[in-house]
Protein backbone atom coordinates (compact mmCIF):
# COMPACT_ATOMS: atom_id res chain seq x y z
CA UNK A 1 0.00 0.00 0.00
CA UNK A 2 2.48 2.59 0.74
CA UNK A 3 4.53 1.87 -2.66
CA UNK A 4 1.06 2.44 -4.44
CA UNK A 5 0.92 5.74 -2.72
CA UNK A 6 3.66 7.03 -3.74
CA UNK A 7 2.91 6.37 -7.47
CA UNK A 8 1.73 8.89 -10.18
CA UNK A 9 -1.80 8.06 -10.77
CA UNK A 10 -2.27 7.70 -14.61
CA UNK A 11 -5.41 8.30 -16.79
CA UNK A 12 -5.02 6.48 -20.18
CA UNK A 13 -7.39 8.06 -22.70
CA UNK A 14 -7.66 5.67 -25.90
CA UNK A 15 -9.15 7.44 -29.19
CA UNK A 16 -10.98 3.97 -30.65
CA UNK A 17 -10.75 5.16 -34.20
CA UNK A 18 -6.90 5.41 -34.83
CA UNK A 19 -5.64 3.26 -32.26
CA UNK A 20 -4.69 -0.54 -32.46
CA UNK A 21 -6.80 -2.98 -30.18
CA UNK A 22 -4.29 -5.90 -30.62
CA UNK A 23 -1.75 -4.05 -29.26
CA UNK A 24 -3.82 -2.54 -25.73
CA UNK A 25 -1.85 -5.45 -23.36
CA UNK A 26 1.59 -3.96 -24.45
CA UNK A 27 -0.02 0.06 -24.28
CA UNK A 28 -1.06 -0.68 -20.60
CA UNK A 29 2.13 -2.29 -19.89
CA UNK A 30 4.29 0.40 -20.83
CA UNK A 31 2.01 2.88 -19.14
CA UNK A 32 2.85 1.05 -15.88
CA UNK A 33 6.25 1.74 -16.28
CA UNK A 34 5.51 5.41 -15.38
CA UNK A 35 3.35 4.41 -12.83
CA UNK A 36 -0.39 3.56 -11.48
CA UNK A 37 -3.17 3.47 -14.34
CA UNK A 38 -6.31 4.42 -12.46
CA UNK A 39 -8.20 5.51 -14.67
CA UNK A 40 -8.61 3.59 -18.59
CA UNK A 41 -11.69 4.89 -21.19
CA UNK A 42 -11.77 4.22 -24.74
CA UNK A 43 -13.64 6.67 -26.89
CA UNK A 44 -15.09 6.42 -30.44
CA UNK A 45 -18.89 5.16 -31.96
CA UNK A 46 -19.54 1.79 -30.79
CA UNK A 47 -22.65 1.45 -33.23
CA UNK A 48 -19.75 1.08 -35.93
CA UNK A 49 -18.26 -2.56 -36.88
CA UNK A 50 -15.24 -0.61 -36.96
CA UNK A 51 -15.36 -0.52 -33.19
CA UNK A 52 -15.86 -4.57 -32.90
CA UNK A 53 -12.13 -5.11 -32.59
CA UNK A 54 -12.21 -3.07 -28.82
CA UNK A 55 -15.15 -5.21 -27.89
CA UNK A 56 -13.04 -8.14 -26.13
CA UNK A 57 -10.20 -6.34 -24.49
CA UNK A 58 -13.19 -3.66 -22.54
CA UNK A 59 -13.55 -6.66 -19.91
CA UNK A 60 -10.78 -8.13 -19.85
CA UNK A 61 -8.66 -4.92 -19.11
CA UNK A 62 -11.24 -3.28 -17.26
CA UNK A 63 -11.58 -0.22 -19.83
CA UNK A 64 -14.59 1.92 -19.44
CA UNK A 65 -16.09 2.75 -23.13
CA UNK A 66 -17.37 5.88 -23.52
CA UNK A 67 -19.75 6.50 -26.35
CA UNK A 68 -19.64 9.23 -29.24
CA UNK A 69 -21.83 9.28 -32.02
CA UNK A 70 -20.38 10.70 -35.57
CA UNK A 71 -23.45 13.48 -36.24
CA UNK A 72 -21.45 14.24 -39.69
CA UNK A 73 -20.49 11.41 -42.15
CA UNK A 74 -16.52 11.51 -42.67
CA UNK A 75 -15.67 13.89 -38.95
CA UNK A 76 -14.07 12.05 -35.99
CA UNK A 77 -16.19 13.24 -32.95
CA UNK A 78 -14.23 11.33 -30.99
CA UNK A 79 -10.99 13.90 -30.08
CA UNK A 80 -14.01 16.26 -28.89
CA UNK A 81 -15.31 13.59 -26.33
CA UNK A 82 -11.27 12.95 -25.24
CA UNK A 83 -10.83 16.59 -24.93
CA UNK A 84 -13.53 17.13 -22.82
CA UNK A 85 -13.16 14.52 -20.53
CA UNK A 86 -9.26 15.18 -19.85
CA UNK A 87 -9.63 18.83 -19.21
CA UNK A 88 -12.52 17.30 -16.50
CA UNK A 89 -9.74 15.27 -15.03
CA UNK A 90 -6.71 17.59 -15.14
CA UNK A 91 -9.21 19.81 -12.46
CA UNK A 92 -10.38 16.62 -9.85
CA UNK A 93 -6.95 15.84 -8.87
CA UNK A 94 -7.75 12.62 -9.65
CA UNK A 95 -4.67 12.17 -11.41
CA UNK A 96 -0.96 13.37 -11.62
CA UNK A 97 -0.71 12.21 -15.81
CA UNK A 98 -2.15 11.45 -18.87
CA UNK A 99 -1.37 8.79 -21.27
CA UNK A 100 -3.06 9.85 -24.61
CA UNK A 101 -3.34 6.86 -27.03
CA UNK A 102 -3.85 8.06 -30.57
CA UNK A 103 -1.59 8.89 -33.81
CA UNK A 104 -3.76 12.46 -34.79
CA UNK A 105 -1.99 15.89 -34.79
CA UNK A 106 -5.42 17.08 -33.14
CA UNK A 107 -4.28 16.35 -29.78
CA UNK A 108 -1.33 18.60 -30.02
CA UNK A 109 -3.13 21.87 -28.20
CA UNK A 110 -4.71 18.88 -25.06
CA UNK A 111 -1.06 17.66 -24.75
CA UNK A 112 0.35 20.78 -24.36
CA UNK A 113 -2.48 22.23 -22.51
CA UNK A 114 -2.21 19.63 -20.26
CA UNK A 115 2.14 19.90 -19.53
CA UNK A 116 1.14 23.55 -18.91
CA UNK A 117 -0.60 22.40 -15.47
CA UNK A 118 2.77 20.46 -14.45
CA UNK A 119 1.19 17.02 -15.47
CA UNK A 120 2.74 13.93 -17.30
CA UNK A 121 2.07 13.22 -20.37
CA UNK A 122 3.05 10.19 -22.45
CA UNK A 123 1.45 9.54 -26.09
CA UNK A 124 1.55 6.81 -27.46
CA UNK A 125 1.17 6.21 -31.11
CA UNK A 126 2.29 5.02 -34.82
CA UNK A 127 5.64 6.59 -36.67
CA UNK A 128 3.62 8.24 -38.97
CA UNK A 129 1.93 10.57 -35.99
CA UNK A 130 3.36 14.42 -36.89
CA UNK A 131 5.61 16.02 -34.75
CA UNK A 132 3.68 18.27 -33.41
CA UNK A 133 1.96 15.92 -31.25
CA UNK A 134 4.67 13.67 -30.48
CA UNK A 135 6.87 16.97 -29.73
CA UNK A 136 4.07 18.04 -27.31
CA UNK A 137 4.40 15.23 -25.10
CA UNK A 138 6.92 14.43 -22.49
CA UNK A 139 7.23 11.37 -24.14
CA UNK A 140 5.86 9.51 -27.16
CA UNK A 141 6.25 5.65 -27.76
CA UNK A 142 5.84 4.19 -30.76
CA UNK A 143 3.65 1.20 -31.14
CA UNK A 144 5.76 -0.59 -33.77
CA UNK A 145 8.47 -0.45 -30.69
CA UNK A 146 5.90 -2.45 -28.81
CA UNK A 147 4.98 -5.28 -31.56
CA UNK A 148 6.75 -8.41 -30.98
CA UNK A 149 10.43 -8.06 -32.33
CA UNK A 150 10.90 -11.14 -34.43
CA UNK A 151 7.35 -10.81 -35.86
CA UNK A 152 8.47 -7.26 -36.45
CA UNK A 153 11.45 -8.65 -38.61
CA UNK A 154 9.20 -11.01 -40.50
CA UNK A 155 6.87 -8.22 -41.10
CA UNK A 156 8.11 -6.59 -44.92
CA UNK A 157 8.54 -2.89 -44.56
CA UNK A 158 5.43 -0.64 -45.57
CA UNK A 159 6.44 2.07 -48.23
CA UNK A 160 4.94 4.52 -45.98
CA UNK A 161 7.17 3.92 -42.67
CA UNK A 162 9.86 6.58 -42.59
CA UNK A 163 13.51 5.54 -42.60
CA UNK A 164 14.92 4.96 -39.49
CA UNK A 165 17.84 7.93 -38.80
CA UNK A 166 21.03 8.04 -37.16
CA UNK A 167 20.56 8.41 -33.63
CA UNK A 168 24.38 9.04 -33.57
CA UNK A 169 23.89 13.31 -33.88
CA UNK A 170 20.96 13.44 -31.38
CA UNK A 171 23.01 11.31 -29.01
CA UNK A 172 26.28 13.33 -29.22
CA UNK A 173 23.91 16.24 -28.85
CA UNK A 174 22.51 14.88 -25.63
CA UNK A 175 26.03 14.20 -23.96
CA UNK A 176 27.55 17.46 -24.86
CA UNK A 177 24.22 19.02 -23.17
CA UNK A 178 24.20 16.89 -19.89
CA UNK A 179 28.56 16.31 -19.60
CA UNK A 180 28.14 20.54 -19.40
CA UNK A 181 32.11 20.13 -17.96
CA UNK A 182 32.04 16.77 -16.45
CA UNK A 183 33.75 13.90 -18.06
CA UNK A 184 31.53 11.10 -17.05
CA UNK A 185 27.87 11.30 -17.41
CA UNK A 186 25.14 9.17 -15.39
CA UNK A 187 23.42 7.34 -17.74
CA UNK A 188 20.02 7.67 -16.50
CA UNK A 189 21.02 11.57 -17.18
CA UNK A 190 21.63 11.23 -20.52
CA UNK A 191 18.52 9.04 -20.91
CA UNK A 192 16.64 11.98 -19.35
CA UNK A 193 18.20 14.84 -21.85
CA UNK A 194 17.57 12.43 -24.60
CA UNK A 195 14.14 12.90 -23.71
CA UNK A 196 14.26 16.79 -23.78
CA UNK A 197 15.34 16.54 -26.82
CA UNK A 198 13.34 13.77 -28.90
CA UNK A 199 10.59 12.48 -26.42
CA UNK A 200 10.05 9.83 -29.12
CA UNK A 201 13.17 8.24 -28.67
CA UNK A 202 13.26 5.18 -28.15
CA UNK A 203 15.96 2.70 -28.10
CA UNK A 204 13.92 0.05 -30.02
CA UNK A 205 13.50 2.07 -32.85
CA UNK A 206 17.19 1.35 -33.40
CA UNK A 207 16.79 -2.41 -32.73
CA UNK A 208 18.09 -2.14 -28.77
CA UNK A 209 16.03 -3.10 -25.53
CA UNK A 210 18.34 -0.34 -23.72
CA UNK A 211 20.15 2.46 -24.14
CA UNK A 212 23.45 1.10 -22.79
CA UNK A 213 22.86 -1.36 -25.46
CA UNK A 214 22.73 1.63 -28.46
CA UNK A 215 25.42 3.10 -27.02
CA UNK A 216 27.63 -0.30 -27.15
CA UNK A 217 26.95 0.12 -30.80
CA UNK A 218 29.00 3.20 -30.81
CA UNK A 219 31.89 2.45 -29.05
CA UNK A 220 34.42 4.67 -31.28
CA UNK A 221 32.51 7.35 -30.02
CA UNK A 222 31.54 6.40 -26.47
CA UNK A 223 33.01 4.81 -23.80
CA UNK A 224 30.82 3.22 -20.87
CA UNK A 225 31.94 2.01 -17.72
CA UNK A 226 30.28 0.22 -14.59
CA UNK A 227 30.09 1.17 -10.94
CA UNK A 228 29.57 -1.89 -8.52
CA UNK A 229 30.10 0.01 -5.46
CA UNK A 230 26.78 1.33 -5.92
CA UNK A 231 23.58 -0.31 -5.08
CA UNK A 232 22.33 -1.00 -7.76
CA UNK A 233 25.24 -0.59 -9.72
CA UNK A 234 25.53 2.30 -12.02
CA UNK A 235 26.63 3.07 -15.49
CA UNK A 236 28.84 6.31 -17.00
CA UNK A 237 29.24 7.18 -20.12
CA UNK A 238 32.02 9.60 -21.73
CA UNK A 239 33.37 10.32 -25.28
CA UNK A 240 35.59 7.84 -26.32
CA UNK A 241 38.04 10.35 -27.75
CA UNK A 242 38.50 12.23 -24.36
CA UNK A 243 39.22 8.83 -22.31
CA UNK A 244 41.97 8.30 -25.61
CA UNK A 245 43.44 11.55 -24.90
CA UNK A 246 43.68 10.73 -21.15
CA UNK A 247 44.88 7.81 -21.21
CA UNK A 248 47.95 9.29 -23.60
CA UNK A 249 48.25 11.86 -21.34
CA UNK A 250 48.69 9.58 -18.37
CA UNK A 251 51.12 7.23 -20.30
CA UNK A 252 53.24 10.51 -20.67
CA UNK A 253 53.38 11.50 -17.33
CA UNK A 254 55.12 7.70 -16.10
CA UNK A 255 57.27 7.95 -19.02
CA UNK A 256 60.80 9.02 -17.31
CA UNK A 257 62.23 12.24 -18.54
CA UNK A 258 65.89 11.47 -20.15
Amino acid sequence: MNEQSVQKRFAVLIDGDNAQASLLPQVLAEISKFGLVTIKRIYGDWTTTSMNSWKNALNRHAIQPIQQFRYTVGKNATDSAMIIDAMDLLYSNDVDGFCIVASDSDYTRLATRIREEGFFVVGVGKKLTPEAFTNACNQFIYTENLVDTKAQKKKPKKKEEPDTPDPQPLLLKAFDMAAKEDEWVHLSSLGHVLHQLDPAFDPRTFGHERLQSLLNEYRGTFTLKRDDSSKPPVVYVALTTQQDDAGKAAKRARKPHR
